[in-house]
């Protein structure tokens, strides 16, 4: 596919992820080669523009407007990048303006009153100056500034320090102003069209030559020096406005696809969310004449077109979560043995393990209000707290002494998307240990829970490893064979979010021992919990699947795209395979 077949599928490319800021960019790489536009034989070639230019800026050092500069280095047809019409020529920035410099090295007082404007990166918009915040400095001040850089209306402004370093436009104020360094200024030549000068500084060949000079750790920055002597191929004059109308016919058709992506994404996500919130909120009847069954299967059945992003599966994974623990994942079963009489059994197990000192009486923790259920308990559940049905802990609050080798010291950085790491773990010796473990201590099939900072990432412990753990709470269990870890896990993943907002402290937020075994939870049947786990597990591998493939098909659109661009430019066709696999990819993104 050449450019010009490229151009006509315009719109149909534009439906890949990501595609409408690559067209955009890829446009500008046909302009700046050369390919957008065809060329015409009674055009003025490009050579003689760069002879009027040296004229102008000749007339100008006599007039003692501009300085003369030293002379550049002459440009070596070795080191051009590509090849470029006939009728076109190869330059350097500085030699298509007739002044390159910047604005003041020194911030000036300036306040919300003044004489003059004082411009800074701030200011400066893809489509013009704005005035919004503007400061002022006095006339003294300006007179200054003004004497080595003086802007007027039609010079091109290009930011070159700072976090939007590459954003460039043409000025639009009537009006002189002063400036701040991190903005240059670029009067282009009568013989040069400031429209194409400023596409050109936008182009992804300009900021790759920016790019691979930027200088600055924190902040990125391009320098005067570094830009004068750019590379910048120039078309004839004639050229020059077809190729900046052409351009601006297509960045308005990318504006037209995107604001129609755009509108395409909202639809979709309302009525995910519309899907999400009668998932976790209907009820078999439905209120709009939609019932929960339906929704649901609603929602499975068109699972790949519902969920096209990433953040759609992270909603999808909180709504499976969200439908677990209110009971509407999984049917309840009549034998199943209730679980107030769970409970019970709970709770005699308990009162066994403090007679024998293996657990240590605390203070009865009271029975859940009924205004403090969070939801109906669907039939065989009951309303409790954490801290009845589950032995909850904590680990030490201070800070032992590391050692070069001993026991792991696991924090909440050691808990991470579901898992138990000992990744950059400290240690500590055997006292501090077995101080810690005598209340604290972990065992295979218990979860940990970050209680401070990054609270939740509860993971189920899947080692027999001895380790202590830090500002990181222990759930154990009175009975093992009364209990289901798994579902005390995703009940603990689902509430991490309502445990982060309900979190004391500010900078450093944290989740108290007690604020745990108070908080409520609604416990199914334990064969209820088991069958709960199988059905979370199952979704969420679906949703790991979904997940990948939605990953790998954009990164092979993302490929293909690119592909057929290079293409485009360099006549190399695409791959065969890449094509018909990103081709069933880009489809499958079409509404």
């Amino acid at each position: 596919m050449n450019a010009e077949g490229l151009l006509r599928h315009f719109g149909r490319v534009s439906e890949a992820p990501g595609a409408v800021p690559r067209l955009r960019r890829f446009v500008l790489d046909l302009a700046v080669r050369g390919k957008l536009v065809p060329q015409v034989a009674g055009d003025e070639g490009a050579s003689v523009l760069l002879g009027r230019v040296e004229e102008e800026k000749r007339l100008l050092i006599r007039e003692g407007a501009i300085r003369k500069t030293k002379p550049l280095d002459s440009i070596d047809e070795a080191d051009l990048p590509f090849e470029v019409p006939n009728s076109w020529a190869w330059a350097r920035l500085i030699g298509l303006v007739t002044k390159l410099t910047d604005g003041t090295h020194h911030s000036p007082p300036n306040s919300d009153t003044g004489e003059f404007k004082y411009i800074t990166a701030k200011n400066i918009k893809s489509d013009g100056v704005s005035l919004k915040n503007v400061t002022y400095v006095s006339r003294a001040i300006h007179e200054e500034i003004y004497s080595r850089c003086n802007p007027e209306k039609g010079d091109i402004l290009y930011i070159k320090d700072g976090a939007t370093t590459g954003v460039v436009t043409i000025n639009d104020l009537d009006e002189p102003f002063s400036m701040l360094s991190s903005v240059a200024l670029l009067k282009p030549s009568s013989a040069v069209a400031n429209t194409l000068i400023v596409l050109f500084l936008r182009s992804p060949f300009f900021y790759e030559q920016m790019r691979s000079l930027m200088k600055g750790a924190a902040i990125t920055r391009v320098t005067l020096k570094r830009m004068s002597p750019a590379l910048v191929p120039l078309p004839p004059l004639a050229e020059q406005h077809r190729i900046v109308a052409k351009v601006d016919e297509l960045m308005a058709l990318c504006d037209e696809l995107e604001a129609a992506q755009t509108a395409r994404e909202k639809r979709r996500d309302r009525l995910v969310a519309v899907v999400h919130h009668r998932l976790g909120n209907g009820d078999d009847d439905g209120e709009s004449g939609v019932g929960f069954k339906e929704t649901a299967r609603f929602f499975f059945n068109h699972l790949p077109r519902l969920t096209v992003r990433v953040e759609h599966i992270r909603q999808l994974r909180q709504t499976i979560l969200d439908l677990a623990v209110r009971g509407r994942l999984v049917g309840q079963v009549a034998g199943d043995e209730g679980a107030p009489r769970l409970l019970e059994k709970i709770a005699d197990r308990r009162d066994s393990l403090i007679e024998s000192g293996v657990v240590r009486k605390s203070k009865p923790l009271p029975l859940l209000p009924e205004d403090e259920v969070p939801f109906e308990a669907p039939p065989g559940w009951i309303a409790t707290r954490l801290g009845i049905v589950y032995d909850v802990r904590d680990g030490t609050h201070d800070t032992p002494k590391y050692v070069g080798n001993g026991y792991p010291l696991v924090t909440s950085k050691n808990l991470s998307t579901g898992k138990l790491t000992f990744t950059n773990v400290k240690y500590i010796g055997e006292q501090d240990y077995l101080q810690i473990s005598r209340r604290s201590r972990v065992d295979r099939g218990d979860i940990l829970l970050a209680m401070i900072g990054s609270i939740g990432n509860p993971v189920i412990v899947d080692t027999d490893r001895e380790f202590s753990i830090k500002n990181v709470a222990l759930f154990k269990y009175f009975a093992h064979d009364l209990s289901c870890p798994g579902y005390l896990c995703l009940f603990l993943q689902h509430t991490t979010s309502e445990m982060r907002q309900q979190a004391a402290g500010g900078l450093q937020p944290f989740v108290s021992l007690g604020f745990l075994r108070k908080y409520p939870m609604l416990l199914p049947p334990l064969s209820e919990q088991h069958r709960i786990v199988a059905k979370v597990d199952e979704l969420m591998e679906i949703c790991d699947e979904v997940e990948s493939s939605l990953e790998t098909g954009s990164d092979t659109s993302r490929q293909f795209i690119e592909s057929i661009f290079q293409a485009a430019l360099n006549r190399v066709p695409p791959t065969v395979d890449m094509a018909r696999t990103a081709a069933k990819s880009i489809t499958a993104n079409i509404d």
